[in-house]
């Protein structure tokens, strides 16, 4: 809220050099703020009294939205790669697979590791755990389990992280 917007009866005003100009009616801040060729603008609306301060509007506005790409830039964003086996994978595909994992991890984001069972597969789900906890063991020196595997319908999962 800026200028005429501002209906408190009372707010704590604070200067265009930023000094405490005390607590007063909003008629007379708006006075001080067109005297000084500027904005009165509602910094604080939940404070008691609401917090106003003496600014340039379209100054403030772009120092604002400055710092929130600022605060952007600085974010990672974490994304999650799956990788998908079956029950009767060979152990070349599962290294390759392994190493993707490994690329994956060293990049900075998680992994899921799906077991997909298909047909009479169903009936051995127990036996095929060793597959995802083989794959744990071998990424060990990189990773560690997020989430141990546990089945969902027909597929078993486990997410692994990067070690910290």
């Amino acid at each position: 809220m800026i200028n005429e917007q501002i209906r408190d009866k009372e707010i704590r005003l604070i200067g265009e050099e930023g000094e405490q100009l005390g607590v007063m009616s909003a008629k007379d801040a708006l006075k001080l703020a067109e005297e000084a060729g500027l904005d009165l603008v509602k910094i604080a609306p939940t404070a008691k009294p609401p917090v106003c301060k003496i600014v340039d509007y379209g100054k403030f506005k772009y120092e604002q939205t400055r710092k929130e790409k600022e605060a952007k830039k600085k974010q990672k964003t974490i994304e999650v790669k799956e990788i998908r086996l079956s029950p009767n994978i060979d152990t070349n595909d599962l290294n390759t697979k392994m190493n993707a994992a490994r690329k994956f991890i060293a990049k900075g984001d998680k992994v899921k590791i799906t077991l997909r069972f298909r047909g009479r597969e169903m009936a051995h789900m127990a036996n095929s755990k060793h597959i995802l906890d083989d794959f744990a063991e071998n990424l060990s020196d990189v990773a560690v389990i997020e989430k141990a595997p546990k089945v969902e319908g027909r597929s078993m999962t486990m997410f692994l992280t990067e070690k910290r």
